[in-house]
């Protein structure tokens, strides 16, 4: 690889680190609203609640990021890239129905939903180079 890119991994890697940290931040920052979602948005016909497709996002997310972080590399490289690029956080129905319909509300919540796809978009750009 040449300098360039090896800086602009460096680079990518550190994002991921200072998001992974933020994110933590903000979750903490939503629990006054995370009450008040479960009950403004109940399971519907769907197999997981709003704030458990939150939840599974977050853990897969932050999963792939702390390797990341740790030693730079991750397991199953190709299968994650994979995982990553069809993972589509505002198409999975309780998450975009939440997001799109909920006009000015939680909006705590909202920014972690963005954050959470933007490291998504972090992982994908590192684990491509």
């Amino acid at each position: 690889m040449t300098e360039a890119i090896l800086n602009e991994q460096e680079l990518t890697k550190r994002n991921i680190t200072q998001l992974l940290s933020q994110l933590t931040n903000l979750y903490q920052n939503t629990r006054s609203e995370r009450k008040e979602i479960a009950t403004q948005f109940p399971p519907e016909e769907e197999e997981f609640s709003l704030l458990e497709e939150i939840e599974l996002l977050t853990v897969n997310l932050r999963g792939y990021a702390s390797q990341i972080a740790a030693t730079g590399e991750i397991i199953n490289k190709e299968q994650v890239i994979s995982q990553l690029q069809a993972m589509r956080v505002f198409s999975v129905y309780p998450i975009g129905n939440f997001y799109f319909k909920s006009n000015g509300r939680y909006e705590r919540t909202k920014n972690y939903i963005r954050m959470l796809d933007y490291l998504r978009l972090l992982l994908l750009e590192y684990l491509q180079h």
